[in-house]
């Protein structure tokens, strides 16, 4: 695409328990951006990456059930890592606005509050894993356990989709905690709106807080 206009990098994630429609609104954005003319990139956790991608078919797989927390945290962490080095720091260096589904917070909110591992450590881990990089805004699409669970029914699960309901209170809980810690980052949205509702409010959040022509 040529033509594109000249802005700083930035960097933009979305989170959420699974099912929240987190995945829907970063692609909606990232074609917004894209025909507002904006060097925008997309990219997923875990994977984005040739490693990375290795990695998460290996955590995410529902076979192996006998995988410990701290395994968990670590295979997600590398994959981060990976896709860190590969893409975040080249494409923030360049100026891109780069579009994350899913960083950091997923692993505070999963690994952290959800397997109940040391949140300092947990936060360490991340830091070494990012060189310190963090989104400049985040969008926290919130829903119900129950509208997750109604969202759920019929489709396959993967490893974590399948834990058990107190597990996944616990990720939705550690996610408000984390906005509540950081409101100048995260922008909590009703992700139970319409899908279109939702996008018009990221877009007006973008343009009133990043100065985003979208």
């Amino acid at each position: 695409m040529t033509n594109l206009k000249n802005v700083s990098g930035l960097f933009i994630s979305f989170e959420g328990i699974d099912f929240s429609g987190k995945t829907e609104q970063a692609r909606r954005l990232f074609e917004t951006l894209r025909a507002a003319n904006y060097d925008a990139e997309l990219l997923r956790e875990p994977g984005g990456v040739e490693i990375a991608e290795a990695i998460r078919n290996i955590v995410l797989d529902a076979k192996h059930s006998g995988m410990t927390d701290r395994t968990e945290l670590l295979l997600y962490s590398a994959a981060r890592a990976q896709i860190t080095r590969e893409k975040f720091q080249p494409l923030l260096a360049a100026e891109k606005i780069v579009i994350a589904d899913r960083f950091v917070d997923s692993t505070t909110a999963f690994q952290g509050f959800g397997r109940q591992i040391d949140l300092d450590f947990v936060r360490r881990v991340n830091r070494f894993a990012t060189w310190d990089i963090l989104p400049n805004i985040t969008f926290l699409l919130n829903i119900s356990l129950a509208v997750a669970e109604a969202r759920q029914r019929g489709k396959a699960l993967d490893r974590l989709e399948r834990e058990d309901r107190s597990f996944h209170e616990r990720v939705q809980q550690g996610y408000l905690q984390l906005a509540q810690a950081e409101p100048a980052r995260f922008v909590v949205l009703d992700g139970t709106l319409s899908i279109e509702a939702v996008s018009q409010q990221i877009n007006e959040t973008l343009r009133q807080r990043l100065g985003l022509k979208i």
